[in-house]
């Protein structure tokens, strides 16, 4: 073999290392490649680190709302500590680019508009995770697997869910009606069907009531709006231990509710994981509390 044989041969091998090891997949944005195996990744929604957390990869920056326990414990126990970048909602670029990331996971509905400054910090996947139900969220997560080159144990991290997600189902009851919300200052904020949780209940074989504005992730509601609704089983989280369903509880039209008048109201452990969080973890999370607060109604 001559010289030129040599070196060619040899750019032929290193071109087809680095194809072998390319990744190509479909983001919010488009085609998406990437050419190496990420080891710093920097993740700007709770969801994506849920993903991550998942298949034992380890972010070392986190969009965390400059609020750690907003990680559930599940997740944390897995990734260990990270760099906080601020808020999902306003990520601190300038943080991002000191950790020198060679990979950010965005979330299309709050960072498109960011995409090409984050861009320019590392190559940055951007994924739907806000107001999308639960199955868009399985998609994200197995377009995570690709990218960090874990596939497979997305896979088959993915079929373990479907399991245990298939066994809270058999232990719920299946002909009744539930609704989530969060209790805010004034109103609480109703998680219909096309919500992450709302979808989530479905999918246990449980359903979840149609009202006019099911189209959105969240609905602001009063409490004749909620009368209306009149669930069947209420479920509310509380971020703080005063809010609008302190004074509600003490009004009549309270008491019209079917889910008060059979005391079927409950209140969750935890409502950052119903709420907030997301992912394969938050779904299971979610399903045993479901058992928990349900169970018993079989």
């Amino acid at each position: 073999m001559n010289l030129f044989s040599k070196i060619l041969f040899t750019a032929l091998c290193f071109l087809f290392s680095i194809m072998s090891k390319a990744v190509t997949v479909q983001d919010s944005q488009g085609t998406f490649t990437l050419d190496y195996v990420p080891k710093r990744i920097v993740v700007l929604e709770f969801s994506f680190v849920d993903a991550l957390a998942s298949i034992n990869a380890r972010p070392i920056g986190i969009a965390d709302d400059k609020d750690k326990t907003r990680i559930i414990k599940q997740i944390k126990d897995i990734i260990g500590d990270w760099q906080s970048v601020g808020t999902r909602s306003q990520p601190s670029l300038e943080v991002i680019a000191s950790l020198n990331p060679d990979l950010i996971i965005a979330d299309f509905d709050r960072h498109a508009v960011i995409y090409e400054d984050l861009n320019k910090i590392a190559p940055t996947l951007i994924l739907p995770s806000r107001r999308v139900v639960y199955e868009k969220n399985i998609e994200a997560a197995t377009v995570i697997g690709k990218v960090l080159g874990k596939d497979k144990e997305m896979q088959a991290r993915l079929a373990q869910h479907k399991d245990i997600m298939a066994g809270f189902a058999k232990q719920l009851p299946q002909n009744i009606e539930v609704q989530f919300g969060v209790a805010q200052e004034n109103y609480i904020s109703m998680h219909p069907g096309k919500s992450y949780v709302g979808s989530v209940i479905q999918s246990l074989g449980i359903a979840t009531p149609a009202f006019i504005k099911d189209q959105k992730a969240s609905v602001h509601t009063g409490l004749e709006q909620l009368l209306a609704i009149n669930p069947q089983y209420l479920i509310i989280g509380h971020y703080s231990n005063k809010d609008i369903v302190n004074i509600w509880e003490n009004e009549y039209l309270w008491g019209l509710l079917r889910a008060v008048q059979n005391k079927q109201v409950y209140h969750t452990n935890d409502p950052n994981v119903w709420s907030r969080a997301r992912g394969t973890m938050a779904a299971e999370v979610i399903a045993q509390e479901l058992v928990r607060i349900l169970g018993k109604e079989g």
